[in-house]
C-alpha cells in the first residue's frame, strides 16, 4: 500500500466503494486522515461497514463539514452528461474533487528516495485501444530483463495497493480518460499515447472532450518522454505540440503500425511485420515480428513499438527487448487464442467492445466465423462496413443483435441472442482454415458483468465442446 501523504489529522470523504475507492479509503487512512465513506449500493455499504470502515452519508444536508476533499471512484460521472449529485454538492460547498490516480501522484515520491542510487521511474499508458496489451508489455519486459517493477492502474492492481516504491524501479500504469480527465495531480517520467478513435462520448461531451482527457497526462503531466502514435491527427497535433524546437524534438519519440516516419529525431514503426528503429535520420535496429503470436496484428505491432520505445528510453538494449517480446504470452480476451483444432483457430478478443479495437481484430485474421454483439455503442457497426472483407457469416449476440443485423450489408448473419447458441452454430459452420472469433464490438454490460466475464463463457463454451470430442463442420 501507498499511504496518501498531505491529508494527516484532516477529514477526507470517499465515493464509490469498488476496488478503487475501497484502496484510496485504506491508503488515505494509512496517511493519517479521517476517512468517511459512502455508496450508492445499500449491499455495498453494508460489505464497507464490515471490513472496518467509516461510513457517512454524502447526500444528506450538511455532509461536507469539515471535509477538505472528495475522491471519486472513476465510474462516477463529474461534468458529462451530469455530475453525480454527491459531486455537484462538492463542487457547490468548494471542496476539491479528486481521484486515485491524484493521490498516487501525490503520494508516490517520499523522501525515502534520498537513499536510493537510481531514482523509480513512473510509467502512465493512455490511449484508446491497446493500453492493457502496451501496459502488460512494457512490464513483461522490464521483469524478463530482471528489472524491478509494478503493474498498475486499470490493469494489474490498484494504484494505491502497489508497494512503496524500492531503488531502480518502474511502476507501469495503464490509465482510462475516466482517470486522467479528474487526477489533480499527472506527473509521469514517461507518457505514451497510442491512438484515438471515438468512445465514450457521452462521458466527456463528445470527441474533442474525450481527447482533451487524454492529453491531460502529457500537458499536465509535463512527461520528461513522451511515446505518441501518430497514425491518427490527434497523435500528429499531440507530438507537435510535445516536441521542442530545437534539436529536433528529442523529447518525442513517434510511433506507427504501417508507415516509416520521416522528419523526426527519433521514431519508431512497424512495416510489413518488422519493428524498425530510426534515430537522426538512420536505422538503429530492427526486430521481426512475424513469428511472436502473442503480438499478431497492426494493432499489435503498434503496441510493441510502444513498448519498445519506452523500453529503449529506460536504457534496455535491442536485442534485449527482442528476445523478451519473443516469450510475450498476451493477455486474456485481447486477440487471445484459445485453442486450435482440426485446424479451426478459436479466438477470444472480448476487450474489442469497440468498432475501432473490433476492425483491428477483424484485420488480423482470415475466413472468420464472427460474433459480434451486446449492448451497442453510438452508430452501431456502420463504420465497419470497410472491414468486412474476411467475414465469412457474422452471428449476432445480445440488444445489438438486431441493429448490427441491419449493417451488415452483404455479409450472411445469424441472429443467436445468446453466447452459447452463437458459439454451437459458429463452430458447426467453421472448417479447417477458418477462424471462430469473439470481437463484440460492443459493451457487455446487457448480459454479462463485464468483459472478462463475457470472454470467459465464450472460452469456457468452445473448450467444453471441443472436451466432447466434437469437431468443428
Amino acid at each position: 500500500m501507498i499511504p496518501v501523504r498531505g491529508y494527516d489529522g484532516h477529514r477526507v470523504a470517499v465515493l464509490g466503494l469498488g476496488r478503487s475507492g475501497l484502496a484510496s479509503a485504506r491508503a488515505l487512512a494509512a496517511g493519517g486522515a479521517d476517512v468517511l465513506c459512502w455508496d450508492d449500493s445499500e449491499k455495498t455499504r453494508a460489505a464497507a461497514a464490515k471490513a472496518g470502515l467509516q461510513l457517512h452519508d454524502l447526500t444528506r444536508a450538511r455532509a461536507f463539514e469539515d471535509v477538505v476533499a472528495l475522491i471519486v471512484s472513476p465510474g462516477i460521472p463529474h461534468l458529462y452528461p451530469a455530475p453525480h449529485p454527491v459531486i455537484a454538492a462538492a463542487y457547490e460547498q468548494g471542496v476539491a474533487v479528486d481521484n486515485d490516480i491524484g493521490l498516487f501522484f501525490r503520494s508516490y515520491a517520499t523522501p525515502d528516495w534520498d537513499r536510493f542510487d537510481i531514482l523509480p521511474r513512473v510509467v502512465a499508458v493512455t490511449g484508446s485501444n491497446g493500453k492493457s496489451t502496451t501496459s502488460a508489455l512494457i512490464h513483461h519486459i522490464l521483469t524478463d530483463q530482471g528489472r524491478p517493477a509494478q503493474l498498475g492502474g486499470n490493469i494489474g492492481r490498484g494504484v494505491l495497493d502497489l508497494a512503496p516504491a524500492q531503488n531502480g524501479e518502474t511502476v507501469v500504469l495503464e490509465l482510462s480518460s475516466y482517470q486522467t480527465d479528474l487526477a489533480r495531480a499527472l506527473a509521469p517520467d514517461i507518457a505514451v499515447f497510442l491512438n484515438f478513435s471515438s468512445d465514450h462520448l457521452d462521458r466527456h461531451g463528445g470527441l474533442g472532450g474525450y481527447f482533451a482527457a487524454k492529453a491531460r497526462l502529457f500537458f499536465a503531466g509535463g512527461p520528461e518522454r513522451a511515446v505518441i502514435g501518430v497514425d491518427e491527427n490527434e497523435g500528429r497535433f499531440l507530438a507537435n505540440r510535445l516536441r521542442e524546437s530545437v534539436e529536433g524534438g528529442a523529447p518525442v519519440i513517434g510511433v506507427s503500425a504501417g508507415q516509416k516516419l520521416n522528419g523526426a529525431d527519433w521514431s519508431i514503426f512497424a512495416r510489413k511485420g518488422f519493428l524498425a528503429e530510426w534515430r537522426r535520420g538512420r536505422q538503429v535496429a530492427s526486430i521481426d515480428l512475424r513469428g511472436m503470436t502473442a503480438l499478431n496484428g497492426a494493432h499489435n505491432h503498434q503496441n510493441a513499438c510502444a513498448a519498445y520505445a519506452v523500453c529503449r528510453s529506460l536504457g534496455l538494449a535491442p536485442r534485449l527487448i527482442e528476445k523478451s517480446l519473443a516469450n510475450f504470452a498476451g493477455l486474456a480476451h485481447r486477440a487471445q487464442v484459445i485453442a486450435q483444432h482440426d485446424g479451426v483457430i478459436f479466438v477470444n478478443d472480448s476487450k474489442a467492445t469497440n468498432v475501432a479495437s473490433a476492425a483491428k481484430s477483424l484485420e488480423s485474421f482470415q475466413n472468420i466465423r464472427w460474433i459480434a454483439g451486446g449492448q451497442a455503442k453510438e452508430g452501431g457497426i456502420a463504420p465497419l462496413a470497410g472491414a468486412l472483407s474476411h467475414v465469412l457469416k457474422a452471428y449476432l449476440i445480445g440488444e445489438a443483435a438486431g441493429l448490427f443485423s441491419g449493417q451488415l450489408g452483404e455479409v450472411p448473419f445469424e441472429i443467436c441472442q445468446d453466447m452459447a447458441t452463437a458459439v454451437r452454430q459458429a463452430m458447426a459452420d467453421a472448417h479447417a482454415g477458418e477462424t471462430v472469433l469473439l470481437a463484440p464490438a460492443a459493451a457487455s454490460f446487457d448480459q454479462y458483468d463485464d468483459f472478462e466475464q463475457r470472454g470467459a463463457d465464450f472460452t469456457d463454451r468452445v473448450l467444453h465442446v471441443l472436451a466432447q470430442g466434437a469437431s468443428p463442420g
